[in-house]
């Protein structure tokens, strides 16, 4: 028998012919019946960036002026950016006359090679993305056009959309689907002759809410930059239906209600999202964007959302992973940082999780999923979650045993426990953390514990493998790039400075090691990895239990309010 696998790839590839067949037949729009207002955010300084011809797309760079972009011979991440246009953005937030040369000759130059249905570019989830770029910003890409290139543009776009009501239902459940549909959404509200396409866009919009986002306004990737861009997209599909006097779904409407809160949760207190799972900070005013345009009352903030316990107390907050890694379809991109926190003082991030590799390559991918990649306990060279024999799927996911977030007389307690190293050494590896009320101090402990009389015997058991060493740990805080650490106090403690002109102190009890090691920064959309500092805290578990305190303060003459400064962001390399 044939692999059922090859089967239905075959099947796929065909079905992708035909709707690109159907796609050249397809009767050309004859201009747009409305046009919304161009929602997304573009940065000036990337515009210019590309105007030189420094491209920076998916954390590759391609240095070259005057070149097509379709001319690069680039890694896979770098050419499925360029296909779904999001640059177009940067270049119409710089807007000049040579901003808006380049984003024509590099359009009409895909459609020229692509168009027709030919090249990487012809997915659901690309297709979709580039629809609603050029209808965003139709009003520069048409800018002094004659009536050839305009009917060429009009051309393809119709070809997309018909591609896309066609193909659609291939795409990926999650973000790529609701890429899929708002660029759908977007063809049969804007263009003449598509207005066919708006019911079955809109409904299949309104079933991937119901299916997709659950009753607390959460994703299956638990990915918090994946939540806002679904939230995005959603704003901006409910935003074209109303400019053209359609209604909005209710499953549409209920689903942008119940995800605001949850990305309010989600965010640190200089405004930016918690990195986890795969996400990161997101583009620059993306989420007060997002926000705004879900028109949501912003009440309480919830405590817990999509799995994450969110502390704040003054300038503080302190976002802590509080679940289980996602299974399923989201196991491919899941982290084993069940427990693993971060912390932000006001404007500047403190500690933080390494983030995700996938722009930097697959060794940096997967090393990023594992444990000691986040700010948490792991054990020496065993994730508390783990892949299986493919290499890539998170099979073995750590269990939250124990959960309790409630409000002190001190500050706000959480205390988390979970079985991560239950099987295989015994332990249940629990974090206690208390972040007091003005946001001065945060309090934690970590411990292992064999809690049960069988839990004690396999500890026992791993003892005598071991001849007596035990379990080795580490307990790791990562640090924010522009956090500047030193060893204090005679190597008992580390001092940081930020740039606001805080400083915080780190000191622990328990019978550890303290050092201050190198460690990188994985940010989406920089050339490389960018060095920063760690804390390490490495002992042995040797008996039952073993626990570990430490404290993060402020430093007594630290002021109670500080003003922050600006900081230089070295995101794009410098103009030639």
């Amino acid at each position: 028998m044939g692999n059922p696998g090859n089967t239905s790839k075959r099947l796929d590839r065909l079905a992708n012919k035909l709707a690109v067949l159907a796609a050249r037949r397809a009767r050309p729009a004859g201009g747009f019946v409305s046009q919304p207002e161009p929602r997304s955010i573009g940065l000036y300084m990337r515009g210019k960036q590309l105007v030189a011809g420094n491209i920076l797309l998916a954390g590759h760079l391609a240095e070259a002026p005057g070149r097509s972009l379709w001319d690069f011979s680039a890694p896979d991440a770098f050419i499925a950016e360029a296909q779904g246009f999001a640059w177009l953005d940067d270049l119409a937030a710089l807007g000049t006359r040579d901003a808006v040369a380049r984003a024509q000759d590099w359009t009409w130059g895909w459609i020229d090679r692509y168009g027709m249905g030919r090249g990487p570019g012809w997915t659901p989830d690309l297709t979709g993305r580039r629809i609603i770029r050029w209808v965003h910003h139709a009003a520069i890409l048409l800018q002094a056009r004659d009536q050839a290139q305009s009917a060429a543009f009009y051309a393809a776009l119709s070809r997309q959309a018909t591609y896309l009501a066609r193909r659609w239902r291939s795409a990926a459940e999650g973000l790529p689907r609701f890429e899929a549909l708002t660029g759908l959404v977007y063809a049969g509200i804007s263009l003449i002759g598509m207005e066919a396409l708006v019911v079955p866009a809109t409904e299949a919009l309104a079933a991937a809410c119901n299916a997709d986002i659950d009753a607390e306004g959460g994703i299956p990737t638990r990915n918090p930059e994946e939540l806002l861009e679904v939230l995005t997209l959603l704003t901006w599909s409910a935003g074209a239906m109303t400019e053209a006097n359609l209604a909005i779904p209710p499953a549409v409407s209920q689903a942008i209600t119940r995800i605001a809160p949850a990305l309010r949760a989600l965010r640190h207190a200089d405004g930016e999202l918690a990195r986890f799972h795969g996400g990161g900070r997101a583009v620059e005013g993306r989420l007060d964007q997002a926000l705004a345009s879900a028109a949501v009352r912003a009440g309480a903030t919830p405590a817990i959302a999509m799995g994450y316990a969110r502390l704040h107390g003054g300038r503080t907050s302190v976002i802590v992973d509080a679940a289980a890694p996602p299974g399923g379809r989201a196991a491919w991109t899941a982290h084993a940082s069940t427990t693993a926190f971060e912390l932000t003082s006001g404007r500047r991030p403190v500690v933080v999780n390494c983030g995700s590799g996938a722009s930097f390559g697959q060794a940096w991918r997967q090393a990023a999923r594992a444990t000691p990649s986040h700010s948490v306990l792991a054990l020496e060279g065993v994730s508390s979650s783990r892949v299986g024999r493919s290499g890539e799927v998170l099979e073995h996911h750590a269990q939250v045993t124990a959960s309790r977030l409630t409000v002190g007389s001190e500050g706000t307690d959480l205390y988390l426990a979970h079985d991560g190293w239950l099987a295989s050494h015994g332990l249940t590896t629990s974090r206690s953390l208390t972040l007091a009320h003005i946001g001065r101090r945060l309090s934690g402990v970590d411990a292992l514990t064999a809690l049960t009389a069988e839990a004690r015997r396999r500890f026992e058991d791993v003892m005598t493998q071991t001849a007596m060493a035990g379990a080795r740990f580490s307990i790791r805080f990562h640090l924010h790039p522009e956090v500047d650490a030193t060893l204090d106090m005679g190597g008992t403690a580390v001092s940081m400075a930020l740039r606001s002109g805080e400083i915080w102190i780190f000191r622990y009890t328990g019978p550890v090691k303290l050092d201050l090691e190198s460690s990188v920064y994985l940010e989406n959309g920089r050339l490389n990895p960018r060095p920063c500092l760690q804390i390490v805290l490495r002992g042995e578990a040797r008996s039952f239990e073993t626990r570990i305190g430490w404290t993060l303060a402020k430093a007594k003459d630290t002021p109670l309010a500080i003003r922050d400064l600006e900081g230089v962001d070295p995101d794009i390399p410098p103009e030639k």
